[in-house]
């Protein structure tokens, strides 16, 4: 497994629509392997591959947390086949718009096919944080972020942080 290098908005690559995976093969799975790790390593709960730069249909998440041990779940050519009309609020962050926050409104629930790491078909129900966190994976497969839901003024206040902090990074101090 390997730690990769996660793509930081702005990046053409993020606002690319993935592709569908013909076969979930080793060369599938180590992928995965790799985004899962990366994912660890950056403290994250949620990762697509897009973020690291390959446009497959990937996700993995784990909702760990102190008190949980790791439970990953990897989706291959996820599908969101069912969302409630109720909706919930969460605070969302991303790997790709590192340490900046806002509250997005998306469907408390949601329905979702997908296949799984060895490549079995699967179906899924999930609620609260799950429901968030799979929704807004596959706005990355679509090219969506979750600054793309906040108003023009939240989005540009976003924006120009990132863009600040990025210009502090680069500044050397000797």
């Amino acid at each position: 497994m390997a730690v990769k290098k996660i793509l930081i908005e702005p990046n053409k690559l993020l606002r690319e629509v993935s592709q569908p995976v013909k076969e979930v093969n080793k060369e599938i799975q180590s992928l995965m392997d790799d985004m899962l790790e990366t994912m660890y390593s950056a403290n994250g709960i949620g990762l697509a591959a897009i973020q690291i730069g390959i446009p497959k249909n990937l996700i993995v998440i784990d909702l760990l947390t102190k008190e949980k041990k790791k439970d990953p779940i990897f989706f291959v050519n996820p599908k969101i086949i069912k969302k409630s009309a109720k909706k919930s609020k969460y605070e969302e962050g991303c790997l790709s718009i590192p340490n900046l926050f806002a509250e997005v409104q998306r469907p408390s629930e949601c329905e979702i096919e997908y296949l799984d790491y060895v490549g079995k078909k699967k179906n899924l129900k999930a609620t609260g944080l799950l429901a968030t966190c799979i929704q807004h994976e596959i706005d990355h497969l679509k090219g969506i972020l979750f600054i793309d839901y906040l108003s023009k003024l939240k989005r540009d206040i976003i924006l120009k942080k990132l863009s600040k902090q990025k210009l502090e990074q680069k500044r050397l101090v000797i």
